[in-house]
């Protein structure tokens, strides 16, 4: 059988992050084919050539990369089990020196703690939970309280309880398999932005036409 009479299933992320400026069909996807031989030749090809300074961001429809294929193998059949649409960035890869990590993770630790502490003040203050716990204490006792009591210790250690308990871990030790609240959030926030700039490119036309462009739209030669 010849290789213009393979089937190569391809496989491609929604968003793939590539660290060099020759981009190949193998940085962005997975292939699979009975022919052994042909995945090598289809790793190498050339889908993009990024320029070197700053960041990039560019979205390709996987109907191009197939007619990419098809121009260099006219016969193959491209069976695609990923994505319609990938979303290939590029970045400097500048690695920050180690002074630059801790003082960001101190940054970001203090500015946490701040907030965090602010917003529990402030819904204690609205809710007057200090008069409410004085109520309580007076109440069950019989005699006022001097603002510090059992109920303000169980108080502040329930919400630490409850904080790792929705947070789903501590440090680096999860209490559950499951992803964390803040995981979560991440990822659909991720999702939201990916689908911004697919369904932005397909209104604009910015798709990315590979393999005979530059992302300027010159033609390469």
């Amino acid at each position: 059988m010849s290789a213009n009479q393979e089937t190569v299933y391809i496989k491609g992320e929604r968003d793939v992050e590539v660290t060099k400026t020759d981009v190949t069909l193998g940085d962005i996807l997975t292939l699979e084919c009975s022919n052994k031989a042909m995945i090598p030749k289809l790793r190498v090809l050339k889908i993009l050539k990024i320029p070197e300074k700053g960041k990039h961001r560019y979205v390709i429809s996987i109907l191009k990369i197939i007619a990419c294929i098809h121009e260099k193998y006219p016969g193959v059949d491209i069976q695609n089990l990923g994505e319609t649409d990938i979303i290939v960035t590029y970045e400097d890869q500048k690695t920050p020196g180690m002074a630059v990590h801790l003082i960001k993770t101190v940054f970001v630790a203090v500015l946490t703690f701040a907030g965090s502490a602010f917003a529990i003040m402030a819904f204690n203050n609205d809710a007057s939970v200090s008069d409410l716990f004085s109520q309580m204490y007076e109440f069950v006792m019989g005699t006022k309280t001097d603002g510090f009591s059992i109920m303000e210790v169980s108080y502040s250690v329930g919400i630490t309880i409850g904080i790792l308990v929705f947070f789903n871990h501590f440090g680096k030790k999860k209490f559950t398999v499951d992803p964390t609240p803040l995981e979560v959030q991440m990822r659909v926030y991720e999702n939201e932005i990916q689908t911004t700039l697919i369904e932005n490119a397909s209104r604009k036309g910015a798709e990315l036409d590979v393999g005979t462009a530059d992302p300027s739209g010159n033609h390469r030669p």
